[in-house]
């Protein structure tokens, strides 16, 4: 590099001169903050920061730019809350688990489609729509019959096609089975249900399918879900999924999974963190549950989980969302800005 040319020095009387009007010019307060740097998330397709999971690993799995917690960092820059927007990019910068419609599934799952496959990404789905869902608990729903489910879970893996997927398989639905909350004379026609629900999904050539299985606070003997949950198609799915929904740790949820893979022939399964970074609320699981206080944000999305048993860390619930009136929060599955802020402030990754 060729050497700079000493530049000729001013006189002190000129430098003091130029000091004191540069000193002038500049504004006698300080400004608003300006809010934090928008997200590769908020462009299609792009990669966002803070994607990185246990092992250091990217996540690979799609970010909605337009889901709940985006919109709300939004906003909060919109109104000043600069510093909460900020926090709250620890949920709206990360994947998250698109659940399917009832109704039609297909429209939002082909928009969620095309964006991830523009982007080269994995969407995440879960699909929770069976016939006599959760028992009646909030919330209800699911389709009216076995032909409706047909239809639904159909229009489900139409919209989905080539591109690159990981489907939960409705969420409680073999766990309620087991725990005898499914009547006894919907039992049979639930396993059919699921079991074609794997084989429809699989048709796909680019889908992989993880039954639900509950979590170690629900089911306390793994072997009791074995036999289920090899009658609900395990055999020709990717493997199972556990703490959907739940507030597990990390290390009681893998013993557990490890457990029940031995009952199973060695299947792998994937584990929703997203509200499990504290562990679960001390006390009997009803109590445990719903919107319980003080949980945090788990470990983020990532395939890369130093368990070779372990698939994939996932958000599947998606975290900020309602899980009941209970505690005073909104309708189940309703957006709760001020719960996903505290999940956010108490993150295992929060600086």
């Amino acid at each position: 590099m060729p050497p700079v040319a000493p530049r000729p020095r001013r006189p002190r009387s000129a430098a003091v001169l130029g000091l004191l009007l540069l000193l002038a010019a500049a504004p006698a307060c300080s400004t608003a903050p300006e809010p934090g740097p928008r997200s590769p998330a908020a462009g299609p397709g792009a990669a966002p920061a803070g994607t990185e999971g246990a092992a250091g690993g990217e996540s690979s799995f799609w970010v909605d730019p337009d889901s709940e917690a985006a919109r709300q960092v939004a906003a909060w820059e919109a109104t000043g809350r600069y510093a909460d927007a900020q926090v709250l990019r620890r949920i709206a910068d990360r994947p998250v688990a698109l659940w399917g419609r009832p109704g039609d599934p297909g429209p939002a799952v082909r928009r969620a489609r095309a964006a991830a496959k523009a982007s080269g990404r994995t969407l995440v789905l879960a699909a929770h729509h069976i016939p006599h869902r959760d028992c009646g608990q909030l919330p209800t729903g699911g389709a009216a019959d076995a032909r409706a489910y047909r239809g639904w879970i159909g229009a489900f893996a139409d919209a989905i096609g080539d591109a690159r997927a990981l489907v939960v398989l409705e969420p409680h639905a073999v766990a309620h089975v087991v725990d005898g909350c499914v009547r006894a004379e919907h039992r049979a026609e639930r396993f059919r249900l699921l079991s074609e629900a794997v084989d429809r999904l699989k048709k796909n050539p680019n889908t992989k399918v993880y039954l639900d299985a509950g979590d170690p606070g629900w089911i306390r003997d793994p072997a009791d879900l074995a036999g289920p949950l090899r009658e609900a198609g395990l055999e020709r799915a990717d493997g199972f999924a556990l703490n959907v929904s739940g507030y597990q740790s990390d290390a009681a949820v893998r013993a557990y999974g490890a457990e029940l893979s031995r009952a199973v022939g060695g299947r792998h399964f994937v584990v929703d963190t997203g509200r499990n970074g504290a562990g679960p609320l001390p006390g009997g699981r009803e109590r445990a549950s719903c919107n319980p206080p003080g949980r945090a944000l788990g470990t983020p999305p990532t395939e890369r989980t130093g368990d070779p048993l372990v698939d994939a860390y996932l958000w599947v619930k998606r975290p900020g969302e309602s899980d009941g009136t209970c505690r005073g929060g909104p309708a189940a599955g309703t957006w709760w800005p001020e719960q996903a802020l505290g999940l956010a402030r108490r993150a295992q990754d929060a600086p």
